[in-house]
């Protein structure tokens, strides 16, 4: 069984957030029935918007591992620790948003920093910054796990250390820094690939991604594709296993395309 498991900005979505040079590998998807889990820093809100438009009715994953979503029934199997919200089944990793901006601010206090997140940004000022019409930005604000922020000013190093010390955790996305708690999206894939495993037995996982936030899953897939982006020198580094493509939708069309071929070549169907 073949599962594919991807990030979404920089990767399966482009800089205008469209997927469209990826479609043929998106049809191969459905007509072989490979699972395609969304995995990203997006809300779930946001999630939910990207699921429909792909006509998606898989698991995925919000806010760098906050929360994994399963819809209801969609595993013929007991979901133990879920929290049943709004048709799904909600397995949560993440600590409430309140207590990850508090913390965020007293680091910033403390390390002398300063920094502005998503909760201080207007839903214009984060349309402009993300590239985003005022709805899409408006979904990315419904935040619950993770905050997104930048560093204007200070000794980053001192925030980190700041942050580190309220056994926070930080990591770098595409557009801005975020600020978690001990979740990650590796979390989520091991519980998702354990669910798999119970139902299939033998599970390949493709994992995607281009940022370093990616790093924990990708290092957790069988075949880790790592798309080009500014930070891939040192997403190579953290992921040494990983194979480099081209960036974007058109780039993932093709490594999609090339691992299904692959797959199925091995088992001659």
């Amino acid at each position: 069984m073949l599962v594919c498991i991807t990030d979404l900005d920089g990767t399966l979505l482009d800089a205008n957030y469209s997927f469209e040079e990826a479609q043929p590998a998106l049809r191969e998807l459905k007509i072989r029935q490979i699972p395609l889990v969304l995995c990203t820093s997006k809300t779930r809100a946001e999630a939910e918007f990207y699921r429909l438009r792909l006509d998606n009715t898989h698991p995925f994953i919000v806010e760098n591992g906050g929360a994994l979503y399963i819809p209801e029934n969609h595993f013929p199997l007991p979901i133990r620790s879920a929290v049943r919200r709004d048709g799904y089944a909600v397995i949560e990793f993440g600590d409430p948003y309140p207590e990850i901006v508090q913390d965020l601010l007293e680091a910033a206090a403390e390390s002398g920093c300063t920094v502005r997140g998503f909760h201080q940004m207007s839903v214009e000022e984060i349309g402009t910054r993300c590239n985003m019409p005022p709805p899409a930005a408006q979904m990315a604000k419904q935040r619950e796990y993770d905050e997104p922020f930048e560093i204007l000013s200070g000794d980053s190093a001192r925030l980190f250390e700041a942050i580190q010390k309220r056994k926070r955790r930080w990591t770098q996305g595409g557009r801005f820094y975020h600020m978690l708690g001990a979740n990650d999206k590796g979390h989520c894939v091991i519980l998702l690939r354990h669910f798999y495993e119970r139902i299939y037995r033998s599970v390949t996982v493709v994992g995607l991604g281009d940022g370093l936030n990616d790093a924990g899953f990708l290092n957790l897939t069988d075949i880790p594709l790592l798309l080009e982006s500014e930070q891939i020198k040192a997403l190579q580094k953290a992921v040494p296993r990983g194979r480099l493509c081209p960036a974007g939708p058109g780039g993932w069309n093709a490594a999609v395309l090339d691992v299904i071929h692959d797959y199925y070549s091995e088992k001659g169907t």
